[in-house]
């Protein structure tokens, strides 16, 4: 997996990788921002903190194998894991996504980067993150879409490689899964896809130049069509039937002492004169 990573962080440095990583930053601090809790993880694709935007805690960087190591331009960072591209990010731990060293109903929030494109298991990922997952929690993944035009030009430069021709536009990641398969995944695993989107509609150029002459069809593949942008992103919550929230313990307290309570009257009732017998 290690080569596969070193491809997509060469690619990362072209424009359309700087084009792909904009967008999903912007769209990964969205989605995070407002997501409340105290443990939160992010799961490879070190070239992107996910978790940037997002207020808790307690915030991880996973990675399945240990990345290119740069040189810290502060000292003071020395310690740790290096991240390729970004010195100033250290990984806290290398582990398998299929076996997360974390309890169960542990994390709030898992991101995924493009983490299944690039695992080996992306199933045994998924069970994973649901198992670590408390109820309610939730998870965030990106990913390329296969019926794009990037899917596309990736899919004819494999064709192109049984000639002979190296004409690939992606870098070499694992099999792209699509969006409404993922989704199918997710219901599989109790998760409710809370919302999902696509994006970054121009085409598969690597100038630079000629990419910003496309730049109008962002807006109008938004409209027109929206289902075939080169990316995908969607967050999903892990719901647990049977599972009831519970209020405040002063909120039941409040409840209680505020409820009317009926009192016994202890004096006798006097009988009536009428009730009296006859002499």
């Amino acid at each position: 997996m290690s080569s596969e990573i070193i491809g997509l962080t060469d690619w990362l440095k072209t424009p359309p990788g700087s084009y792909l990583l904009d967008w999903e930053r912007t769209h990964f601090d969205q989605a995070v921002s407002d997501v409340f809790g105290y443990h939160a993880l992010q799961l490879g694709f070190p070239e992107l903190d996910a978790l940037q935007a997002n207020r808790m805690p307690h915030k991880w960087l996973a990675l399945e194998s240990t990345p290119p190591v740069t040189s810290p331009a502060n000292p003071s960072d020395a310690g740790g894991i290096g991240l390729a591209g970004s010195s100033s990010r250290r990984a806290a731990l290398l582990t398998d996504a299929g076996a997360l060293p974390f309890p169960e109903n542990s994390l709030d929030l898992v991101v995924l980067p493009h983490t299944l494109e690039l695992s080996s298991d992306p199933h045994a990922c998924l069970r994973e993150v649901s198992r670590v997952l408390v109820p309610e929690g939730r998870v965030v993944i990106s990913g390329f879409n296969p019926t794009s035009l990037w899917g596309l030009r990736q899919r004819r430069g494999h064709i192109y490689q049984r000639w002979g021709y190296d004409d690939l536009f992606l870098p070499k990641t694992g099999e792209f899964i699509g969006y409404w398969r993922l989704r199918d995944w997710l219901r599989l695993l109790d998760f409710e896809v809370e919302s999902g989107r696509f994006g970054c509609y121009r085409p598969a150029l690597k100038s630079q130049a000629w990419l910003d002459r496309f730049e109008w069809m962002d807006a109008a593949g938004e409209r027109w069509w929206p289902i075939f942008g080169a990316v995908y992103f969607l967050a999903a919550v892990k719901r647990v039937r049977g599972v009831r929230l519970l209020e405040p313990a002063w909120k039941a307290r409040r409840a209680s002492a505020a409820a009317p309570a009926a009192i016994a009257n202890k004096e006798p009732l006097s009988r009536s004169p009428s009730a009296h017998p006859p002499a």
